[in-house]
């Protein structure tokens, strides 16, 4: 199943005098992955490598390598380590000696492997959109009851009588959250599929 980072990280080497850092981090969209690049790039360096996987989007870049050898090697190890949601950047200073085309993959591809095995991963969950009205004093358990399931309160409309809510919630998770929000309710809060 796979999975995002958590948070930002950080590797970094150096491989025959040229220095590599790898940065990566979980995003949400492309203009996510975007704003990551600009904000991480660094101009100084000889090179900013990237590769970013949004689902079935992906896109890389060699800037200014050899044709396929940075951005690719560093999409292949955001696919070898089964990461999605993901953008990952290696910052590289040329230090002299001439790696070769196999050297800069392994260089590219390796910092990227070992900067995602070593990052703080959750697994990503499909989850399906329910709706279901609560009162007043019955939204705080049911926001409890939620968080448990590792569920997302993605809309919430307040009425004259209650609260109307639109949730997202794993598949394996709504039996027992349906039961669990029914005995609170006695019954009234029902869940159901948009």
């Amino acid at each position: 199943m796979p999975s995002t980072l958590l948070d930002t990280c950080e590797f970094r080497e150096e491989i025959r005098k040229s220095r590599f850092i790898t940065l990566a981090a979980p995003i949400a969209s492309p203009a996510d992955a975007q704003r990551f690049l600009e904000q991480h790039s660094d101009p100084a360096a000889t090179h900013n490598c990237w590769a970013w996987k949004l689902g079935d989007q992906y896109r890389s870049s060699d800037d200014g390598e050899p044709g396929g050898t940075a951005g690719r090697p560093i999409l292949a190890a955001i696919e070898a380590q089964d990461c999605d949601q993901v953008v990952v950047l290696v910052i590289r200073w040329y230090g002299g000696i001439q790696l070769g085309t196999g050297g800069l993959a392994r260089a590219y591809g390796g910092g990227a492997n070992k900067c995602l095995q070593q990052a703080p991963k959750r697994l990503l969950v499909s989850r399906v959109e329910l709706r279901c009205s609560c009162t007043f004093s019955e939204l705080a358990l049911l926001k409890l009851r939620l968080g448990e399931a590792d569920g997302l309160l993605l809309d919430e409309q307040f009425t004259a009588n209650g609260v109307d809510l639109l949730l997202a919630v794993g598949e394996a998770q709504i039996e027992p959250l349906q039961r669990q929000l029914a005995d609170l309710s006695r019954g009234r809060i029902l869940l159901e599929r948009r």
